[in-house]
């Protein structure tokens, strides 16, 4: 990262606590919209810089995601650095009172290696938790996202996934939430996970195993990468054989010639911060106590339909338009402010 990418950011902080052993990093991007939402990631991260990273390409994604999904919050993110045991409780409520201390300009959720219990544990320090099914609304957000993953496969396929060939990387809560929706749609399943438990999981839903390292590379109409991001390089797109990528896992793109390379390629990528926000929208609606979430989830194949037609009216690629798109939101209320 370099000294502009950090300038660009509302706050980025680091936190330890000796009597837990709790690490934690806190990056909120751009509050324009709101007070910066997102979840936190326990992961092991081989330093603390590498946290700090992960947070800040996170917390912009997450700008963009709560942008175009037409949420009034801004992109933020935190990082929990697993030492591989499990989280304690009174870690989870450490943590709770730093998102305290940040006085509502975070507000957090569960995301890879959380739960929403822990999260609910959390919620005992703070207000500023969602995600946990809070007033009746909301819940876990995974099932959420698949929902907004499976409307965006639609799309991108032309209506339709029965009969299409599906290789989805990944089997967390969203992943083998979207295998259980494609398959009750038609589809024909190749799938992936570290976890065998997962694996026969998704075989019982009709599913074919592929191995770890097979899996976007296979002959198959829809690749849906539903883990860690960073996954499509240069390299991987030049070998793709799918006609789709679309799928939930954030930050998907290792760099913007990999999306090039896409495009030219004519392979549909959904752009992973339009695809994956069935998960903020419902936790959002969620904190605001507002109804109706499905209803914008469901529209995530619209939002995806303008940007794929427009692709293909200018010749530009999909995330290229869909960053714009972003911008032009937030840039819109920064203008506004400043003339009120």
């Amino acid at each position: 990262m370099t000294e502009s990418d950090f300038s660009e950011f509302h706050r980025i902080e680091s936190r330890a606590d000796r009597r837990t052993g709790l690490r934690a990093v806190f990056a909120l991007h751009d509050l324009t919209l709101g007070p910066a939402t997102g979840g936190v990631r326990r992961w092991r991260y081989a330093s603390e810089d590498d946290a700090v990273v992960d947070a800040m390409r996170l917390a912009r994604g997450m700008t963009r995601k709560n942008a175009l999904a037409g949420l009034p919050f801004g992109g933020g993110k935190a990082v929990i650095m697993s030492d591989g045991a499990p989280v304690t409780k009174a870690q989870l409520r450490v943590f709770g009172r730093w998102i305290d201390e940040l006085g509502g300009e975070y507000i957090s959720a569960e995301d890879v290696g959380m739960r929403v219990e822990h999260m609910i544990e959390v919620r005992k320090e703070t207000r500023f938790v969602t995600g946990i099914g809070d007033r009746g609304l909301g819940g876990h957000p995974g099932p959420k996202t698949a929902r907004g993953v499976f409307r965006g496969i639609e799309v991108a396929l032309g209506g339709s996934v029965r009969g299409a060939r599906v290789a989805v990387q990944g089997l967390g809560a969203v992943g083998i939430a979207l295998v259980e929706l494609l398959s009750a749609a038609g589809a024909r399943l190749v799938v992936s996970d570290l976890d065998a438990d997962r694996i026969e999981a998704a075989e019982r839903l009709g599913a074919e195993r592929c191995a770890l390292d097979d899996v976007l590379l296979g002959d198959v109409d829809v690749v849906a990468p539903c883990a860690l991001g960073q996954i499509l390089t240069p390299e991987v797109a030049r070998g793709l054989k799918c006609r789709v990528v679309a799928g939930s896992a954030n930050n998907q793109l290792a760099s913007d010639e990999a999306g090039r390379i896409l495009h030219e390629r004519g392979i549909r990528y959904a752009p992973d911060y339009v695809i994956n926000a069935g998960g903020i929208i419902s936790a959002g609606y969620e904190y605001l106590g507002w109804s109706g979430a499905e209803v914008q989830i469901d529209a995530i194949g619209g939002r995806l339909d303008t940007i794929f037609r427009e692709s293909a009216a200018t010749g530009e690629p999909t995330h290229e338009i869909a960053e714009r798109m972003a911008l032009a939101v937030i840039d819109g209320a920064r203008a506004r402010r400043t003339a009120a």
